[in-house]
């Protein structure tokens, strides 16, 4: 099992780095006044903005890998695992992050929104890359929120504060995800998009535990076309079969339950599975290692 430091609230990647700890709900971690900084695999348990102007090499984003873009912004959600193993080694780093706790938005109108800001799946993994202008007015809501968290104590009024900060960055993050989008191939790549995230929404809402594990005919139904025509734009677009990505994000969603700490048979239930060796057989499959071999790595 890989060394993996647990967020499981904001606070736990400052004291990992030695920076100050401002509130309990909330990290505001500025990398150049903490820099030379080790590197940490995490798996978080609260959502995260690390605004960077750059970057580690061979980032995991999920079991991926990847090299963001200097300055630009990587997004994680509970639930995620992303960052790289520490190998020992001390780098410097420039920009900021930003951690804060789902129990901050319970019963607020931004929990709810977050559904809405895609930028926060693993699909996205281009990162959110961001204008001159843009780092310089977020940068500049971190500081002013820094302040807020050090010169206020804890308290209604304070959150609201801080909910009105994080609303107004999430919604700079946003646009930035709308522009890229734009830019894109408006056929075979939007479609995989809409694609992935039916996929996502089919598990956030729990549709796996009445419907089971999602299949190309729902999903071809659900975006209003022909199971055949689907499986041609998704061929055209990974080179692979509708059942093998749908299946490919089972397996992704299954190896982050295992991590989370879910044993196998809750693991398959939570996917949508009727029994639990339907799950192994996929995860032996598509992986080359049962999701026992899996956890002793």
């Amino acid at each position: 099992m890989k060394n993996i430091l647990k967020l499981s609230e904001p606070n736990v990647y400052a004291r990992f780095l030695n920076a100050p700890v401002l509130h309990p709900l909330v990290s505001i971690i500025h990398y150049d006044e903490v820099s030379p900084i080790r590197s940490s695999l995490n798996r978080y348990g609260v959502y995260g903005l690390f605004i960077q102007r750059n970057f580690p090499k061979n980032l995991t984003y999920g079991m991926k890998m990847f090299d963001a873009a200097d300055g630009s912004i990587i997004a994680v959600e509970p639930g995620q695992i992303g960052g790289r193993e520490d190998d020992g080694e001390e780098f410097h780093i420039s920009g900021w992050v930003l951690l804060f706790s789902p129990e901050l938005l319970h019963g607020t109108d931004l929990e709810a929104r977050m559904k809405e800001y895609r930028f926060f799946s693993y699909f996205s993994t281009e990162t959110l890359k961001m204008e001159p202008s843009e780092w310089g007015r977020i940068t500049q809501l971190l500081t002013q929120l820094r302040h807020e968290l050090k010169e206020n104590p804890d308290s209604p009024s304070l959150r609201s504060v801080i909910l009105g900060y994080i609303r107004l960055i999430l919604e700079y993050c946003q646009r930035i995800y709308i522009r890229q989008l734009s830019k894109e191939d408006t056929n075979s790549s939007d479609l995989l998009k809409r694609f992935h995230n039916l996929l996502r929404e089919y598990y956030l809402d729990g549709r796996q535990l009445e419907l089971g594990v999602p299949s190309v005919k729902y999903c071809a139904s659900q975006m209003a076309y022909s199971a055949r025509y689907l499986g041609d734009v998704i061929h055209k677009a990974t080179g692979g079969t509708a059942i093998a990505y749908i299946h490919s994000f089972v397996v992704e969603r299954g190896k982050n339950l295992l991590m989370n700490g879910h044993n196998i048979n809750e693991t398959a239930h939570m996917l949508g599975f009727d029994y639990p060796h339907h799950f192994s057989r996929l995860f032996k499959k598509m992986t080359g290692l049962t999701p026992s071999e899996f956890l002793e790595k």
